[in-house]
């Protein structure tokens, strides 16, 4: 051909060929991520026949990366990170700790040196953003108080890991490198520590850039933009912010590509288009995220497997197993109830990007053998496909705790201060209340109106920070999942007038009202849903009220419209100025 079609090749092919893997594994019962990652073997350079540029996909899935990121920073808050941040903090630390000691272990065991073993269970530690979201996306708990944690802590594993990426040249003499950068054997530790003190002033100025300035400036570029009436040139504007932050980040600044595109999404929310700037970004994230998935598939050689299978098991145990039950047990030190702990633990059970990036690193500074980077890849293409079968076991996993683990009932029975309402709870707030499920933007809204009208409530809420606010400001709360039965029985559900749940989870709202009728058959339960299919059935079911929030915000406005249309009718004109009505 007269000219490189190279990128339109990767493409094609990548894609095509994610297409039809990916019908084939959902028609298998499989997850469709199983055939992107197939995909990517088929046309890999480990493999026969076509090879696409592996270096040309790679570009394509780092797109894809920060448009994914930018999208989850669109829906998560500075707040919802603060929110998390007494268990994200801590317990991401102490699971990179414990995963890099158990990787450093096996390397020790197969004769490797202090930095190959350090860089290897490193890469182990920090588990894939991309994947994560995908699966909390799929189940539908994202915006839910656990997947906000599990969130938060993928947050904090990504700034630990920039910090990683830094301090390694400098460090790389001392752990035994070939190719040591600048300091080599000759680092010492005024080198080390100004390095680490001109890396934390890099990522901190970057995140106060972004968020004392970028609130300010980028969602007035959004409004200006969406003026124009384009929808075009509204589109160009988020992914150039997403792409052109995440690039201007790293350059500037040292961060990732994806935590640079997560910080544009957090301050483009405070823009009143955030919800069109995410739906206009969804084909974009979807098809670039499969990019992502089909390049893992590429780096990977399939000779691994049947010359090294012990080492690639031992592996993916430290990555499904030792991870999983290291996450689950720091999360439940903290009091989380048992589910949190499997859903976050399943979240970190696989590793992805920065993983690559780290054996990358370590390889071309002579601290990781070849073999390393082979097994590494190995567990994450292994890890990722098995990844969302374990969510899916959540559920059997704990229902089989319950009936055969004493232990596992004793946690679902914590002696939590915060899981029940003190001794001094006033009477008004035992009978005849209302309980209240979930202290959102709609909780509040619905709390305070209560509150005004003099109308007794309990708050029931996962967020144990956010139940001690409320029970420092007199506010009767319980902590826990509303789910479990426990939880609601605290709450005083048996002798509750109505039941009110204000979470955006529909999963968990049939057994909740199970467990509400099943106490107290007289209930009245009224529900919010984004679901028109699933609210017609809620009503059919149990007879509850259920609030669709496209259906009560028409309802609003026609209201408003009727209202205004009287006024006109009787005085001829409008004569009030246009003002906001906000809709919960």
């Amino acid at each position: 051909m007269p000219h490189s079609v190279n990128l339109i090749n990767t493409i094609a092919a990548a894609l095509g060929l994610a297409l039809a893997l990916g019908f084939v594994a959902t028609r298998l019962r499989l997850p469709a991520l199983v055939g992107y990652l197939l995909a990517g073997v088929v046309i890999g350079p480990f493999t026969p026949g076509f090879v696409a540029d592996a270096g040309m996909a790679s570009q394509l899935a780092e797109i894809g990366v920060m448009l994914l990121m930018f999208g989850v920073g669109l829906h998560f808050s500075l707040g919802d990170l603060l929110a998390v941040r007494k268990i994200a903090v801590p317990g991401a630390i102490v699971q990179i700790m414990v995963a890099t000691l158990m990787g450093m272990g096996l390397a020790y065991w197969w004769g490797w040196g202090l930095g190959g073993a350090l860089v290897f269970g490193l890469s182990l530690s920090v588990a894939s953003t991309v994947v994560l979201l995908r699966a909390l996306e799929t189940l539908g708990i994202l915006e839910t108080y656990t997947g906000r944690i599990a969130v938060g802590w993928l947050v904090v594993e990504d700034l630990v890991m920039v910090l990683v990426l830094v301090l390694l040249p400098p460090l790389a003499g001392v752990l035994g490198g070939s190719n040591g950068a600048a300091g080599g054997h000759g680092a010492d530790a005024q080198d080390l520590l100004k390095t680490l003190g001109l890396t934390l002033l890099q990522v901190g100025g970057f995140v106060v850039l972004m968020l004392v300035v970028g609130r300010r400036v980028f969602p007035w570029v959004l409004w200006q933009v969406a003026r124009t009436g384009s929808r075009e040139l509204f589109t160009l504007c988020v992914v150039a912010a997403a792409v052109g932050i995440a690039f201007g980040s790293a350059a500037l600044f040292g961060v990732s590509f994806a935590l640079g595109a997560f910080f544009a999404g957090m301050v483009m929310r405070e823009s009143e288009f955030s919800h069109r700037a995410a739906q206009e970004s969804l084909p974009l994230r979807d098809a670039f995220a499969v990019l992502f998935f089909v390049s893992v598939g590429m780096l990977f050689n399939p000779a691994v497997l049947w010359d090294r299978p012990l080492q690639v098991l031992a592996v993916v145990a430290i990555i499904m197993l030792g991870k999983t039950l290291a996450a689950a047990a720091l999360v439940l030190s903290f009091r989380y109830p048992l589910n949190t702990a499997l859903t976050v633990s399943a979240s970190l059970a696989q590793i992805g990007e920065f993983s690559f990036i780290l054996v990358g690193l370590g390889a071309s500074l002579g601290l990781l053998p070849a073999e390393g980077t082979s097994l590494v890849l190995a567990g994450a293409l292994i890890s990722m496909a098995l990844n969302p079968m374990l969510f899916h076991a959540i559920a059997p996993l704990q229902s089989w705790l319950r009936k055969r683990s004493a232990f596992a009932r004793r946690l679902e029975e914590r002696d939590d201060p915060l899981a029940e309402l003190p001794m001094s709870t006033h009477a008004k707030f035992l009978a005849h209340q209302v309980v209240l499920v979930g202290y959102g933007k709609v909780g509040r809204r619905i709390a305070a109106a209560l509150a005004a009208n003099d109308v007794p409530f309990v708050v029931a809420e996962q967020n144990r920070e956010l139940v001690e606010h409320l029970r420092g400001k007199g506010i009767a709360a319980v902590f826990g999942d509303a789910e479990e039965p426990a939880v609601l029985i605290q709450a005083h559900i048996a002798r509750a007038a109505m039941l009110v749940i204000a979470t955006p989870d529909t999963i968990k709202v049939r057994q909740m009202i199970a467990t509400a009728t099943l106490l107290n058959p007289s209930i009245e339960t009224v529900i919010r849903s984004h679901n028109e299919q699933e609210a017609r059935l809620l009503e059919e079911e149990n007879g509850s009220t259920v609030f669709l929030a496209e259906e009560a915000l028409s309802q609003a406005m026609v209201r408003h419209v009727l209202e205004r249309a009287n006024d006109m009718a009787r005085h001829g004109t409008a004569t009030t100025p246009a003002r906001l009505h906000e809709s919960g």
